[in-house]
């Protein structure tokens, strides 16, 4: 494509894979991994709305932990599958735009509320008689509120940057979506203001001040439960912070493990990317469930309520 030519009216996804033989199989798997994450989150979504023993704090911050899942998922994932059914791989400028923005914005969502709810587990372990006092509705709601918001804010600077750039070398994506990396390889205008205020960004407000506020929040819970005398009590002090722990950890080594892989390693990126967008939204809800009493006891408790409404309700002749 000219390299002087200001205007592209589309751009072409290049997908996951370019050999013919693999995109069924990718197709099967793409649709699985995010029907998993629809069904995994809504019923965690629901559950948490359904039943009044999960209405507290944490339940609340991880139901908006699921929305962000399942709109992260259907922002990267939908194209993939729409390429396979239609055999079109270009998405149109505004289109590419909106998903670039939608997914650094649900990027930082999801990792804001995972802050918010270790300040929430820091509370409940570290000021135990006054965690319904300090984490009260007003409070919970002043915190997903921030996430949002702030999460739609700090995306505005440098998508404003891509916005104005004036040319590019190509409109073929070497990407299975719209991400911010794409648009400044593709660049042939100058982006060295958009590279340093990406960089920026990223260290300070997805790295630096998340992991020193989560670091902050374990490390006042580990000295709080290492005082707990019983054996019995440090474990299920821990117990309750165990599903969250696992989360972040899990989160951190996938977007060290992405950011790690040298640039020319184009499908190494390509699988961190497609686990972090794809595969820690199926494993979010799974290991909330699993690790979490409570949440297997109002499974079963709704369970067996969908059980009973079924036997009881009149039969049509």
């Amino acid at each position: 494509m000219n390299q002087n030519q200001t205007i592209i009216p589309y751009f072409i996804i290049k997908g996951i894979s370019d050999v013919p033989e693999l995109q069924a199989p990718i197709f099967v798997l793409v649709l699985l991994i995010y029907l998993i994450v629809l069904v995994g989150n809504l019923s965690l979504l629901l559950l948490v709305c359904r039943d009044s023993h999960l209405h507290t704090p944490m339940y609340f911050f991880l139901a908006n932990l699921s929305i962000v899942d399942m709109m992260s998922s259907t922002v990267t994932l939908h194209k993939i599958l729409l390429m396979f059914l239609t055999e079109d791989n270009t998405v149109v400028y505004l289109a590419c735009m909106v998903q670039l923005y939608m997914f650094g914005s649900l990027s930082g969502q999801g990792l804001f509320i995972l802050t918010a709810m270790s300040y929430d587990r820091y509370v409940a372990i570290c000021r135990p008689l006054y965690y319904h006092i300090i984490m009260n509705l007003k409070t919970c709601l002043l915190l997903a509120s921030f996430c949002w918001i702030f999460g739609f804010i700090q995306v505005v600077p440098y998508f404003c940057l891509v916005l104005k750039i004036s040319c590019y070398s190509s409109n073929v994506v070497e990407h299975f979506f719209c991400d911010l990396v794409s648009f400044i390889d593709l660049a042939c205008s100058d982006v060295t203001i958009l590279v340093r205020l990406s960089s920026i960004e990223g260290v300070i407000i997805y790295a630096i001040i998340p992991f020193l506020l989560i670091s902050s929040s374990y490390l006042f819970i580990s000295k709080a439960i290492m005082k707990i005398r019983s054996s019995t009590g440090r474990r299920k002090a821990f117990y309750t912070c165990s599903s969250h722990l696992t989360v972040i950890l899990l989160l951190y080594t996938t977007l060290v493990s992405q950011y790690a892989v040298p640039s020319n390693t184009l499908g190494s990126k390509k699988l961190f990317s497609l686990f972090n967008t794809a595969i820690v939204p199926v494993l979010n809800p799974i290991i909330y469930s699993l690790k979490n009493k409570e949440v297997k006891a109002a499974f079963r408790r709704n369970l067996g309520k969908c059980k009973l409404d079924t036997l009881f309700l009149p039969r049509t002749r």
